[in-house]
């Protein structure tokens, strides 16, 4: 099976709540201070159409989203140069298929353009992901950055990223 990666579109915005959720159940995670509590989880084609924040679905060939990602503003974090790594949620189906190595390639290589470091927050029980995290030059931190509204992820990651073109913000 193929796969495509692209910007998400308004017609997109159900079908990656519903990944997202699905995603959250199976981890335990359908509870308030995971995603599952955004009050924007509906709405990503607005909330990500701004410069240094965008999310990418990937759907399969008959057009069902299957996964995504995003890029954004680090809520309260003091230093603009810090961007988020977002709702990265792929099926169960694509997982090993190189679906996420799309996204994080495709989420990488924007925040390059915006940002001097990528920060992220996970849950302990999702081992695999973990795994992709760090193999992609994620470290483990022992401190959150800024505000994401995620109590319940306990797991942070950093990665240094250093682009030709970031911007003065």
């Amino acid at each position: 099976m193929s796969y495509t990666i692209r910007t998400i579109e308004k017609r997109d915005n159900l079908a990656v709540e519903a990944v997202i959720r699905t995603c959250l159940i199976e981890f335990g995670a359908d509870h308030e201070g995971t995603a599952w509590g955004d009050p924007y989880l509906n709405r990503f084609s607005e909330v990500y159409s701004s410069e240094g924040n965008r999310y990418w679905v990937v759907e399969d060939e008959a057009g069902r989203i299957v996964g995504g990602v995003g890029i954004g503003t680090l809520n309260g974090a003091e230093d603009q140069k810090i961007c988020e790594l977002q709702k990265m949620y792929c099926l169960p189906e694509v997982r090993g298929t190189g679906v996420a190595q799309m996204l994080m390639d495709a989420a990488l290589d924007y925040a390059k353009h915006f940002y001097q470091v990528v920060y992220l927050e996970t849950m302990e029980n999702m081992i695999a992901a973990k795994r992709f995290y760090t193999k992609y030059g994620f470290s483990g931190i022992d401190y959150r950055i800024g505000n994401t509204g995620h109590p319940g992820c306990n797991v942070c990651y950093m990665k240094r990223i250093y682009g030709d073109d970031v911007n003065n913000k």
